[in-house]
């Protein structure tokens, strides 16, 4: 990532946050599950299963306006997001799409194809995908993971990706649950495609790989070794829906693969921060003036409390002294917290 001195600050691009959640920001202070989860099928199946099927179209559209606040506040310009709200379905992707420009974000959105809500559930999320990407919405076409999609249904998913000319947004091999992901994908995966986790992947497959250091660490899935695909495959990361700070989670992959490897460079994330100009590339164009100088990665894996001062998306300044431009955090902020109290109250 090139930099170059800017102001009182340091500039470098937009950063991107290849593998989001936003439905997720609203999780915060939910009620616990109904009993400890002890793996990461259970910790689907307790917290964020009965969290997706409890959202309504207002909480998803805070949840995104949320999240791409705390994500413009904290340098990222675009986010590569991944839905799912089974009973809000239809309309969901523009919502999202929608909540991110009003902030001032770019945004890629997809909805997740998955055979657990029944196949109407799964016809219903092909079509918003459908939907959306006809409509000119930019995006993928989503899918949640393997275990959860019968053959037929990882067909359907494919054939609509080719039919539109455009990639998949899946969930690969991030638990042992899905260990099986690489043999029913390979041959299947194209170039274009987004391979969120790959933490048990057990051969190499086409695509783009989204590294999520911190909620692998979280979910006790294990560390997904990324420096094994960057020969091969671009890697870039995400945070799987723990906010949207770029700076933080390349410290985190920094740390978790110098725990595995004392020789480790800071060198390595901040390699696969700058991977996600491949899925986004508008976002290169973006401008970001720090608090800090300078913007490298010996100093960035090491230096706490870096901000931005000012934002810039498509010449438009979005983030002025460190303050959004766009809309009023305070008001955003308030009515998220609305919203999640609706969606506590459900759970």
């Amino acid at each position: 990532m090139s930099t170059n001195g800017a102001g009182a600050g340091f500039e470098t691009p937009g950063l991107v946050c290849a593998h989001h959640h936003l439905y997720s920001t609203l999780a915060r202070g939910m009620p616990a599950p109904p009993r400890v989860p002890k793996d990461f099928g259970e910790i689907l199946e307790l917290v964020w299963w009965r969290l997706d099927l409890a959202l309504d179209e207002e909480m998803i559209r805070w949840s995104a306006m949320l999240g791409a606040l705390e994500a413009l506040e904290r340098g990222t310009t675009a986010i590569v997001d991944h839905h799912a709200s089974p009973n809000a379905i239809e309309g969901s992707l523009d919502v999202i799409a929608d909540a991110c420009e009003a902030v001032g974000v770019r945004s890629s959105c997809c909805y997740e194809v998955t055979d657990r809500n029944g196949a109407d559930g799964m016809r219903r999320g092909l079509e918003e995908n459908e939907r959306f990407l006809r409509g000119g919405g930019q995006g993928f076409v989503g899918a949640h993971a393997c275990f959860t999609l019968s053959d037929e249904s990882l067909a359907a998913v494919s054939g609509l990706a080719e039919d539109l000319g455009a990639g998949v947004h899946i969930h690969v091999a991030e638990g042992e649950i899905d260990r099986a992901a690489g043999s029913r994908l390979e041959g299947v995966a194209r170039s274009d495609w987004l391979l969120a986790h790959c933490v048990h992947l057990d051969r190499p497959l086409e695509g783009r790989i989204a590294h999520n250091a911190r909620s692998n660490m979280n979910n006790a899935v294990g560390y997904a070794r990324p420096t094994r695909w960057a020969g091969s495959n671009t890697v870039a990361l995400g945070t799987d829906g723990i906010g949207g700070d770029m700076l933080e989670e390349f410290r985190i992959a920094y740390v978790r693969h110098r725990e595995s490897d004392v020789t480790a460079s800071p060198e390595s994330a901040w390699s696969f921060l700058e991977g996600g100009y491949e899925l986004f590339p508008e976002a290169h164009e973006d401008r970001v003036v720090w608090s800090y100088e300078p913007m490298e990665p010996w100093h960035l894996a090491f230096t706490p409390g870096v901000r931005p001062l000012e934002v810039t998306v498509g010449g438009e300044v979005v983030l002025s002294d460190g303050v959004p431009t766009k809309v009023d955090p305070v008001e955003v902020r308030a009515r998220a917290a609305e919203q999640a109290a609706r969606l506590h109250s459900r759970l």
